[in-house]
């Protein structure tokens, strides 16, 4: 059986909040290297802006390390054929959802809310 996640792969990871007013911070990347407790990906930061009510995605593309083992993430594995560059986030029928703006879109809340 092969690894869950390799390298090439793309995710999204939301930061699980411990408290209400913790930053609301998502990540998508594409895998980059893979170790038996760390990931690391490169890809793009997006912040909660609860003055405009959305998430914005910061400038600049990082590589961050994550552990995916514990329940601080929430990850989604997304195609490898989506460009993480151009992922925004949309509000469609009341569901936040990540698109490409093309033909890639994923729900990351199922209950209903922006939020």
């Amino acid at each position: 059986m092969g690894a869950a996640v390799e390298i090439g792969d793309k995710l999204h990871i939301m930061t699980r909040r411990l408290f209400e007013e913790d930053v609301r911070r998502h990540f998508v990347g594409e895998v980059t290297a893979v170790s038996d407790a760390l990931v690391e990906i490169r890809g793009y930061t997006f912040i909660f802006h609860s003055g405009s009510n959305e998430y914005k995605r910061l400038p600049e593309e990082r590589t961050r390390l994550f552990s995916l083992g514990g329940a601080g993430q929430i990850v989604n594995k997304i195609p490898r054929s989506v460009d993480v560059s151009s992922i925004v986030y949309r509000t469609i029928e009341d569901r936040l959802v990540i698109s490409d703006g093309r033909s890639f879109s994923l729900p990351v809340n199922e209950f209903g809310s922006a939020r």
